[in-house]
């Protein structure tokens, strides 16, 4: 396959990705409205999670430091893995330790997880990195930014992706730590307290406050990544 046609075909994989992209937050944001929904009218469910949430907090107060460790392990693998969600967690650690020490944790953790990425990206190769997540993406993204990639679209392509897809591509490009790191902070950032203001109101049952930042958090997701594909696609393949 000549390197223009590689071209489209990458652009024709990641336009379909772009649709299931914006597929996913639209179901994402339909979920937390429909759960919202069922537990404003259902107080029996609302008492079980309730239970729930006492025991875990018994639980971590008598392992105070195992609790904590598996919070920061499960977010670091949350952050470099599709298939973990920090989500299941994040409210049973605002319960037992409050929202600034969970966002502490949280954030810091999720910065652990993006350096882990990017260590593996630079060092074992986009080979690797494949089996983790997809390899047309990765092609894609590394056929369209390089070493020298601005700070801006560095954190539009942080904002827009999961995290570990940046991380990632960004490492077997060999792209700047210090700069991939400070992008990766301010990105993770919102998101480390839109996870905590949702687990808080989850708690709390301030549904308002469920809705607000679920669509805060698809809302700027979604435009990060059209900003991040109008710039990409103004380069050549």
């Amino acid at each position: 396959m000549s390197h223009t046609a590689r071209g489209r075909a990458l652009l024709y994989i990641e336009n379909v990705n772009i649709t299931r992209h914006t597929r996913r937050r639209i179901m994402l944001l339909a979920v937390i409205i429909a759960v919202t929904a069922i537990l404003s009218f259902s107080d029996d469910l609302h008492d079980v999670v309730q239970r729930l949430l006492d025991f875990a907090a018994v639980v971590i107060a008598e392992h105070p430091v195992l609790g904590k460790v598996v919070f920061v392990v499960w977010s670091v693998a949350s952050a470099m893995l599709a298939f973990v969600s920090s989500a299941v967690i994040v409210p049973v650690a605002v319960y037992a330790w409050g929202a600034r020490t969970t966002l502490v944790l949280l954030w810091l953790s999720w910065l652990l997880g993006g350096v882990c990425s990017y260590v593996v990206g630079r060092t074992l190769g986009r080979r690797v990195a494949g089996w983790i997540i997809s390899r047309e993406r990765i092609d894609y993204y590394a056929s369209r930014i390089s070493s020298s990639a601005s700070f801006l679209t560095v954190l539009l392509f942080q904002l827009a992706l999961p995290s570990e897809v940046p991380g990632y591509v960004l490492g077997g490009a060999r792209f700047r730590f210090p700069i991939y790191l400070a992008a990766l902070a301010l990105a993770e950032l919102p998101f480390a307290i839109g996870a905590v203001y949702l687990g808080e109101g989850f708690i709390r049952r301030d549904y308002r406050l469920l809705i607000g930042f679920g669509i805060a958090g698809v809302a700027l997701s979604a435009i990060a990544f059209q900003h991040l594909h109008r710039r990409l696609e103004q380069r050549p393949t």
